[in-house]
């Protein structure tokens, strides 16, 4: 049984080397579950599918949209929209109050709404006297929001990979997100060299180790 006496005498690499250790032992690869495997299977496929519908669709609309359309429910249409943001913001407020990991969506929904704002307020108001009012509007209000929110979630991201890595006792600084594996599942194998630290390109051997 290894006291905290014994863990402060380690060097941090040594603890590093634990902490590895025991993470393999207690946490499981989720992606070796068969269940988790052919749900991601399916997702892959599902993904691929939506990517081709979607590349047909935008090439048919591009040839068969008229490039004037009297819409009905117009009101409904902005107002649902103003609901919908009205409804990002307050549930990015209660998960940031009471520090839930679901304030990550929220930031990331309630970004992506005000950018879609922004893009039909520019492009249905292109060329009316309203256009100008729209372009204030995206650039001094809902694309820095939308910017605040995205790099708040994109911090908070980081913040729960660092943790990871700290409680895996991966070393070294938190890499960008597109090289994080999921689950963080053999990240500090997938890192690039630069992001390893120095400790971690030469492991403690002789009586340096952890069974010392």
């Amino acid at each position: 049984m290894i006291d905290e006496a014994q863990l402060r005498q380690m060097s941090p690499e040594e603890r590093r080397q634990l902490a590895r250790a025991l993470a393999a032992i207690d946490m499981p690869r989720p992606l070796l579950d068969p269940t988790l495997r052919r749900r991601r299977q399916l997702g892959l496929l599902v993904l691929m599918g939506c990517c081709i519908f979607l590349a047909v669709w935008i090439a048919i609309l591009m040839l068969e949209l008229p490039r004037q359309f009297t819409a009905s429910h117009w009101r409904g249409v902005w107002v649902g929209l103003d609901i919908a943001e009205l409804a990002g913001f307050a549930a990015t407020a209660w998960a940031s109050w009471r520090q839930r990991q679901v304030l990550i969506f929220c930031m990331v929904f309630t970004g992506t709404l005000l950018l879609g704002d922004a893009w039909f307020d520019l492009v249905l108001d292109y060329g009316s006297s309203g256009f100008t009012m729209s372009v204030l509007s995206a650039v001094f209000a809902e694309l820095p929001l939308a910017l605040l929110l995205f790099t708040g979630a994109r911090r908070l991201v980081r913040a729960t990979v660092e943790v990871v890595m700290t409680l895996e006792g991966v070393p070294g600084k938190v890499p960008p997100l597109w090289q994080v594996p999921l689950f963080a599942d053999g990240l500090a194998e997938t890192l690039p060299a630069r992001f390893r630290g120095e400790e971690a390109e030469s492991p403690v051997t002789g009586s340096g180790g952890i069974s010392s």
